[in-house]
């Protein structure tokens, strides 16, 4: 029963439900600007490069081979294309380079609301420094 109690408070603690709800909002954040990228920044962008679609932009390493014969009639198998498909990932950059400023605007906003703490008080002599303070004094006298 112990365990249980203490994964109860372990999970109800305020931080580790602002991360879950963190998380589910940033899932959800990424997938708005996936969106938001997909159809009307790279539309703009293509149309801006004389309508290159990023999705098809790519590297072919090895070009895709139907299934054929050979000479001897035996079925030769499909090769398929192998390709650096470097177009996603440009959209993919893109994509993060959205998120990570919105999440540093967050942050920042964040921050400025934040009050300023003041700094602490400094500490008063510790005994040691009271004894000795003490010391010096009679030896004064």
């Amino acid at each position: 029963m112990g365990m249980m109690k203490e994964f109860k408070e372990f999970a109800m603690r305020g931080s580790l439900v602002d991360t879950a709800v963190a998380f589910v909002m940033g899932a959800a954040f990424g997938k708005v600007v996936s969106g938001f990228v997909d159809g009307l920044v790279m539309p703009l962008i293509g149309k801006l490069t004389s309508g290159v679609d990023f999705k098809d932009m790519k590297y072919v390493l090895t070009e895709k081979v139907a299934a054929t014969t050979d000479a001897t009639g035996a079925a030769v198998a499909e090769v398929p294309e192998v390709a650096i498909k470097y177009g996603a990932f440009i959209t993919t950059v893109i994509d993060f380079t959205i998120v990570a400023f919105a999440v540093f605007m967050v942050i920042k906003a964040i921050n400025k609301m934040k009050k300023a703490e003041p700094p602490p008080a400094p500490a008063g002599p510790t005994n040691e420094e009271k004894l000795l303070m003490e010391i010096r004094d009679a030896l004064k006298k």
